[in-house]
């Protein structure tokens, strides 16, 4: 079988799987598993035995709902390209504007610590890090599938000040004793109800990742009632919200006592980014 031919056969197959998306997952499965240069058309260059094999495999789990970016093993985010696979949360394009936002407040800032709550991937630390080389970054994740993967993509790039730390969100702020220029977090945030109707993809991803608790909302009262606390004077929170959170997670920020909550929509309009200052 040839590049296009399989590739005709791919797309077909995954429609059928009801991928949303069949075109673009097919070409990726035979940009990494079969040859195909990125940005050029597919030929009439035949499969090798191996290639044949390896597609097969990929296309077989995209068929079951596999998330794609689990079966390729890693994902761009922002300029970074970051390992990802079972057991940690894909990054995603909404969270770009976390790290955006959270670049341009720290702009002026002179070395500026920041922590990253809930780190996963690593994409929210790394992501900042990229944005504002001077900052330091501190990331903190309690997951052991997750932990491994971060750690591979901190040690990925040496140049941007990025550290780990295991710990709970939900119970050690007394163990951090250090102040922040900024604190980020994209934490979980599906109320508990809703996990269940989740694309069959989302499925596959950590539910320690996703489940906020009854409203989604639990993480952010920790946050803002506890970590927040070490926020230096002048420092910010910034995190991202699911849809309809926003407003909420505005008031929980103002009630814990920090000034100038701003809200930010992602490129679909939807509010995402919440902020507030110390």
């Amino acid at each position: 079988m040839t590049q296009r031919e399989w590739l005709s056969a791919a797309v077909r197959r995954l429609v059928a799987a009801g991928c949303e998306d069949a075109a673009f997952d097919a070409r990726c499965l035979l940009e990494d598993f079969g040859g195909l240069l990125r940005g050029t058309a597919p030929t009439d260059t035949p499969l090798s035995a191996e290639q044949s094999a390896a597609l097969e495999q990929a296309l077989c789990r995209r068929e079951q709902g596999e998330p794609l970016q689990y079966i390729l093993g890693e994902w761009e985010f922002l300029a970074l390209s970051l390992r990802v696979g079972e057991g940690v949360l894909i990054p995603r394009p909404d969270t770009e504007l976390l790290c955006e936002v959270a670049a341009e407040h720290l702009q002026g800032v002179d070395t500026p610590q920041v922590l990253d709550l809930c780190a996963g991937s690593g994409c929210v630390g790394l992501g900042l890090a990229s944005l504002c080389p001077q900052a330091q970054v501190t990331a903190v994740e309690l997951s052991e599938e997750a932990l491994p993967y971060l750690r591979e993509n901190v040690s990925r790039y040496p140049a941007l000040s990025v550290t780990v730390q295991k710990g709970n969100v939900l119970t050690d702020w007394g163990n951090h004793t250090a102040t922040y220029d900024a604190i980020l977090s994209n934490p979980p945030y599906i109320p508990t109800a809703d996990l269940a109707g989740l694309m069959r993809e989302v499925q596959h991803e950590p539910r320690m990742a996703l489940d906020g608790s009854e409203d989604g909302l639990l993480f952010y009262r920790v946050i803002a009632s506890h970590w927040c606390k070490q926020l230096r004077t002048g420092g910010f929170c910034a995190v991202e919200v699911g849809i309809g959170q926003a407003q909420a997670v505005a008031e929980l920020f103002a009630a814990a006592g920090l000034k100038n909550c701003k809200i930010y929509p992602d490129l679909a309009g939807i509010p995402r980014v919440v902020t507030g200052e110390k």
